[in-house]
């Protein structure tokens, strides 16, 4: 974790404070990204870990760490399916994985529910 933070953009405040991935002003209330404030724009810059830890990136092989249900289907992924060739991105939620899973089709993953191989 960064010590030093950024003073607010708009009222220069130097007690701003992290809030999840936001900073944010307690004077103002103004908030913005922590991307923003260190220069660096995209999605390449963010980090997503696995279950176990392990840093996930796009292309990886990935297998399932519990069952899943998925929604308005009695059907469900069971352990141990692998996903291979998965895409980080920002999904609804939590949802930061995009993929297809053999058998159900395209679909979106939590990374806290899968482990790199």
């Amino acid at each position: 974790m960064n010590e030093t933070l950024p003073p607010c953009p708009e009222c220069s405040s130097a007690y701003t404070y992290e809030l999840g991935a936001l900073l944010v002003c307690p004077e103002c209330g103004h908030e913005w990204s922590a991307e923003a404030a260190d220069g660096t724009d995209g999605p390449g810059q963010r980090v997503i870990k696995d279950a176990v830890g392990n840093v996930l990136a796009d292309g990886d092989t990935v297998t399932v760490v519990k069952d899943l249900k998925i929604k308005g289907s009695s059907s469900v992924i069971k352990v141990g399916t692998k996903v291979r060739g998965i895409r980080l991105m920002d999904g609804v939620g939590d949802h930061d994985i995009d993929c297809k899973v053999d058998g159900v089709g395209p679909m979106q993953l939590k990374s806290s529910v899968v482990k790199k191989v």
